[in-house]
């Protein structure tokens, strides 16, 4: 098994779900339509030539300022007989955070799934038991959203750029010993 046939079997089973194809780090990422995402997963696991029987992890991301990708679900499927890995992304917006749940084809993602409601506020339609995992059932934001400042907003010396957050823009962090002094100075 090799990448062109997972893309090319893919794109013949399923061929308006692929929006963008990349190899970071030499691993087959696609980025998949939404509406797509849950029939194409069930396919790969229960298609013979794929094979993808294992869930290695199901996480959420926060873009922001991204618009109808602000918010993204990334799916790390590994089939473990050819030893071969496979990145789906599927993005939505802050306005529809309903994503389908795969816990029917994937006993692992219900626990995933919980997790990236209970961070990032994403709704899986058709979970058995959506409920916080992690945190207190009566916290009425999300942690892991790029939305709270990392740090006191006085500071300086860290830059939320660095972290997907504006902040601290007119800071130059080009000589890391320039900026100690600076702040030592004041």
């Amino acid at each position: 098994m090799d990448k062109n046939i997972v893309l090319n079997a893919i794109e013949t089973k399923f061929p308006d779900a692929i929006k963008a194809s990349s190899e970071p780090y030499d691993l087959l990422t696609l980025e998949i339509e939404l509406a797509q995402i849950k029939p194409l997963i069930q396919w790969l696991k229960d298609d013979p030539e794929m094979n993808f029987i294992f869930l290695t992890t199901l996480c959420g991301v926060h873009y922001p300022g991204k618009g109808d990708k602000e918010f993204a679900i990334v799916y790390h499927l590994h089939n473990l007989e050819e030893n071969f890995r496979l990145r789906l992304k599927t993005f939505t917006s802050r306005e529809n955070l309903n994503i389908p749940t795969i816990s029917d084809i994937y006993m692992a993602a219900n626990w995933m799934e919980r997790e990236a409601y209970d961070f990032y506020g994403f709704i899986f339609t058709g979970h058995p038991n959506l409920i916080r995992i992690l945190n207190m059932e009566e916290m009425t934001y999300f942690p892991m959203r790029k939305e709270y400042a990392l740090e006191d907003g006085t500071r300086t010396d860290k830059d939320d750029r660095f972290f997907g957050r504006d902040g601290n823009e007119e800071v130059k962090f080009d000589n890391k010993k320039a900026l100690a002094r600076e702040n030592n100075d004041q």
